[in-house]
């Protein structure tokens, strides 16, 4: 009698630790009213096996996605099922990427039962959808790593909006969902031990369909990331803290430190700063989700400012003339002013 190869679905212990993410591109929304939901490994009777990215229609008008993720305890890794529901929960710190930076979801909401989405994290293709524009700030502590806790996993906890979100009425993966599970776990390419962490499918536009021009593969090397021209995937940070090392700190996510300047805040949703082409945050994992048209400002080692004001000369800070604005000269008068009166020859 053939039995159902077994895949983590809700609840599945493995004493070995998941592959890091893999960076990829998100493929282009397929249609208005679907939702990003990121890759993730899950496992089977092979080990662990990638499951990739996806657009899926919500099972229904109000609901976000909270993805699943992996959790060490007592010396091993259990899954925890993704849900949906009116509210994003926790789901370990990971950082997927397009929107999910590791806390809540930064890539659209609803808005009088029409969801709109963050044109800074997603990629529209030629879709014609509604948007809005909101600043995704990144950080250097971003990894790929793919579970909580444990050595080399995100340290971070459930925050009292995430552990609300817990309580709340959940509605499970859709069947479109499962099924896209259920296709990857018999691809053998797939598979972590053939693709070694890199799998050819890692992210689609529409729930299994693995062949055609909506597929993306995985990407190596760090990750550009402007969201809605076709970047690689992530960009928000993952909480620092003991059991992060920098061994995963990747290749998608290796950019120099990005500080945004300071924007007054939004006092309406919409009212986001405006993109201009030219100019990107840098992040990625799998693909930040990166936020397009916003100015960057490294800061200079130390802290110091950018144009430091120079030392004064040797002998003290000049004088000020009184009623101007410009030194007092130190030299002596010039020819034709009134100098010093002349010595009288000796007798």
């Amino acid at each position: 009698m053939l039995h159902k190869p077994m895949t983590c679905t809700l609840l599945c212990q493995v004493a070995v630790a998941p592959p890091a993410l893999p960076v990829y591109v998100q493929p282009p929304i397929p249609e208005p009213g679907y939702l990003w939901t990121p890759g993730y490994w899950a496992y089977g009777p092979d080990g662990y096996f990638w499951v990739p990215g996806t657009w899926v229609r919500p099972p229904a008008v109000g609901l976000l996605w909270t993805p699943g993720y992996w959790g060490w305890r007592n010396g091993i890794y259990a899954w925890n099922g993704g849900y949906w529901g009116p509210h994003v929960g926790f789901y370990g710190g990971v950082s997927y990427g397009y929107g999910y930076g590791g806390v809540g979801y930064e890539g659209g909401l609803w808005r009088g039962g029409v969801f709109s989405y963050n044109s800074t994290v997603n990629n529209f293709g030629g879709v014609n959808v509604t948007t809005y524009s909101k600043t995704v700030v990144t950080n250097t502590n971003v990894t790929n790593v793919s579970f909580n806790g444990g050595t080399g996993g995100t340290s971070a906890q459930p925050t009292p909006q995430e552990q609300a979100a817990a309580s709340e009425a959940h509605t499970p993966a859709t069947a479109a969902q499962t099924q896209h599970q259920t296709a990857a776990s018999t691809n053998k390419a797939l598979l972590a031990s053939v693709n070694h962490g890199a799998p050819a499918i890692a992210a689609t536009s529409k729930p299994g369909e693995f062949t055609g021009k909506g597929v993306v593969a995985a990407r190596s090397g760090p990750a550009p990331g402007v969201a809605n021209t076709g970047t690689s995937q992530p960009g928000n940070a993952t909480p620092k803290g003991p059991g992060n090392t920098p061994a995963n700190a990747l290749a998608n996510r290796g950019a120099p430190a990005v500080v945004t300047p300071a924007r007054k805040r939004p006092t309406a949703l919409g009212d986001g700063p405006k993109t201009t082409p030219g100019n990107t945050i840098a992040t990625s994992p799998q693909g930040t989700g990166a936020s397009k048209g916003l100015k960057t400002v490294t800061p200079s080692p130390g802290g110091q400012r950018a144009n430091p004001i120079p030392p004064h000369p040797p002998g003290g800070a000049p004088k000020i003339a009184a009623g101007t604005s410009h030194p007092v000269p130190s030299t002596p008068h010039p020819p034709g002013g009134k100098g010093p009166p002349p010595k009288k020859p000796r007798g």
